[in-house]
């Protein structure tokens, strides 16, 4: 079986696997899995290799967090690497109607945004309990951005998180509750702003520097290398557009966005390369990223993504992606 490589956090010295387990899945988004099917599925990508993992209490409101835990409860100490987040915390509530839909047969609670100081510290000791292990390694502070919150919620959450929530996030670091800290969004405009406030290690970013976007490059990216911090992409298939689905930014794609793919896919395809295999191994050809962690939610889907990211691909691939405009000209590739 071939192996992955592994690479540092920042200056954390934490190494993760290039690809992990993103754990959104696990908590039901979009149709059901049950626990057995959640617990088999990480253990499928730790027998393969992956060693890490990716959760949040908003998935499947506990669940992800939950079956999470009870997938690595048998794992050595310190051979894997762990991540959650912070910014909701979960009140015990059965009306389901406070519940966004996209998760099926969540647990019963609503998710209230806390980032204050109080907040993210409560939310990682609920964490820690819902996980039921020793060690969280990386927390990010979820969702901080304009694509959740709206202008003018964000306007009274931001100022918020980035007095006491960072204040909080810079202590768990310093005692060791968590050896790096960052944030997980869906836009790259708030890990920018937030570099004003805090000393980050890692950006967990969904969606926006894959093989169908790549504007990050202009700013974000070379930013990031500049400040020794590292980027985890999620999202690589754009939330299922680039792995044969029809929906990019949760939600059912465009007509210009199809007709990219379009183009794309046929270069794929006149090289011998499936779409979701290029989506998959693209982004980790930047030096900032350390990491993809595409969701599964099956043991099938978990072996199929590993397989994905082993296989070769020609280094043509690149240049003709390029030579047909359909890639950032300044996107890193293979030689």
């Amino acid at each position: 079986m071939a192996q992955l490589e592994t690479r540092q956090i920042g200056s954390t010295g934490l190494e993760v696997t290039t690809m992990g387990i993103g754990g959104a899945a696990l908590g039901g988004i979009f149709s059901e899995v049950t626990r057995d099917e959640a617990v088999a599925t990480v253990r499928a990508g730790l027998e393969a290799g992956l060693r890490y993992a990716d959760t949040a209490p908003f998935y499947g409101y506990g669940h992800s967090e939950r079956r999470m835990g009870d997938a690595l409860q048998e794992e050595a100490p310190g051979s894997y690497v762990l991540s959650t987040k912070a910014g909701r915390l979960l009140v015990p509530d059965t009306d389901t109607s406070k519940q966004r839909p996209d998760w099926v047969k969540p647990l019963p609670f609503r998710a209230d945004f806390d980032y204050s100081y109080d907040g993210i510290m409560r939310s990682v000791e609920d964490s820690y309990q819902r996980l039921g292990l020793a060690t969280i390694d990386i927390l990010y502070m979820h969702d901080i951005a304009v694509d959740t919150h709206g202008e003018a919620d964000l306007a009274h959450h931001w100022p918020i998180a980035m007095d006491g929530g960072v204040r909080a996030m810079n202590k768990l670091r310093d005692q060791g509750v968590v050896k790096a800290i960052g944030l997980g969004v869906n836009g790259h405009e708030a890990c920018m702003e937030a570099m004003k406030y805090g000393d980050w290690d890692v950006f967990l970013l969904a969606g926006r520097y894959t093989l169908l976007e790549q504007a990050v490059l202009d700013d974000f990216l070379p930013t990031c290398v500049a400040r020794g911090c590292s980027i985890v992409i999620g999202g690589p298939y754009n939330s299922g557009i680039l792995a044969g689905g029809d929906t990019w930014n949760y939600e059912r794609a465009p007509q210009d966005v199809f007709d990219k793919v379009a183009k794309i896919k046929a270069v794929c395809d006149s090289h011998g390369v499936a779409l979701p295999q290029a989506a998959l191994q693209f982004p980790l050809n930047h030096p900032a990223v350390a990491s993809v962690i595409p969701g599964a939610r099956s043991v099938e889907e978990m072996r199929m993504n590993f397989e994905l990211m082993t296989r070769p691909i020609p280094s043509s691939l690149w240049s003709d992606l390029k030579g047909q405009g359909l890639m950032h000209p300044d996107a890193p590739v293979p030689a």
